[in-house]
């Protein structure tokens, strides 16, 4: 659920406002006002609805669309599975479930192909998900193989027992060795499309951060979440003024396609069922690898 406030003073109709500021199309938001899963305060609304300065929206999840979600025959790279979760090496690139009318060639394609065993917890569009990586960033993902684990398995995440870390390359040397990110985040209120750190409609954000090495313009991190907003790693670093390198979105230089240099390297966690503790690391992208090798 996404909620906040409207801060212009213009009056828009609701889907025209939304598709604006949302990385959204206006139809698809159209389906989502038909479904009543946008709220203006509190209260289902049609299309036509023109917000105003004050209105708070509210943004539903479980948004199912009449295009079926087809299972794609796309690899998979498993690191390990049991009878209740599949631990997946997600490469850079890869959308993990269908959205903003995009329903091919994402993860949750690639996992209708491969079993008929994921949960529904989170609805049509997102089988087996309990988190989710951005698009461009890469490495360990976990996915529920019914509700029964799913719900473990989202307790755990939500009470941290869920362990993760994420490896990055920030342009600039930083000067200390560990430090604390401790800045809510929220959307940004120039750029719906964005996220930022701000005290408008936001939530609370920590990110720990250690250098593992340092290059003449780059520093090698490590990063271990506390909490899990939307980009939280991508916008922390960037407040602090060493923006992840390659980001098409937080850093002010131009990009590649192959998007931010941040890695889903480690996860630590119980399987639900077996109760046995695992531990898994996965090996940066062969991009990845590669550039720092050039660094040196």
């Amino acid at each position: 659920m996404d909620k906040f406030e409207v801060l212009e003073e213009k009056s828009l109709r609701i889907d025209k406002y939304l598709s604006e500021r949302l990385d959204y199309s206006r139809a698809y938001i159209q389906k989502m006002l038909e479904q009543n899963l946008v709220l203006v305060n509190d209260e289902p609304v049609k299309s036509s609805y023109k917000v105003m300065k004050g209105d708070w929206i509210t943004i539903l999840e479980n948004f199912t669309d009449d295009e079926n979600i087809t299972p794609e025959n796309i690899p998979l790279h498993i690191v390990y599975e049991d009878d209740d979760v599949l631990l997946i090496d997600k490469p850079s690139g890869m959308v993990v479930h269908p959205g903003s009318g995009n329903f091919h060639h994402t993860l949750v394609n690639a996992l209708l192909y491969y079993t008929k065993n994921l949960s529904d917890c989170n609805g049509t569009a997102r089988p087996g998900i309990v988190h989710r990586i951005d698009k461009d960033t890469s490495g360990l993902l976990l996915v529920a193989k019914n509700n029964q684990a799913h719900a473990i398995l989202a307790d755990d995440f939500a009470h941290k027992r869920v362990k993760r870390k994420y490896i990055a390359l920030v342009k600039g040397v930083l000067k200390h060795n560990h430090i604390t990110i401790d800045a809510p985040i929220g959307r940004d209120v120039n750029n719906r499309k964005k996220m930022a750190v701000t005290d408008v409609n936001s939530k609370n954000a920590i990110t720990h951060v250690t250098v593992l090495k340092r290059y003449k313009d780059y520093t090698l991190v490590s990063c271990e979440l506390e909490t899990g907003r939307t980009h939280q790693i991508r916008v922390h670093l960037s407040y602090i003024g060493y923006p992840i390198y390659n980001d098409p979105v937080y850093n002010n230089h131009s990009a590649t396609p192959f998007g931010q240099f941040l890695h889903s390297s480690e996860i630590d966690f119980v399987s639900p069922f077996s109760k046995k503790h695992l531990h898994f690391t996965s090996p940066l992208p062969k991009e990845f690898a590669e550039f720092l090798e050039n660094l040196e």
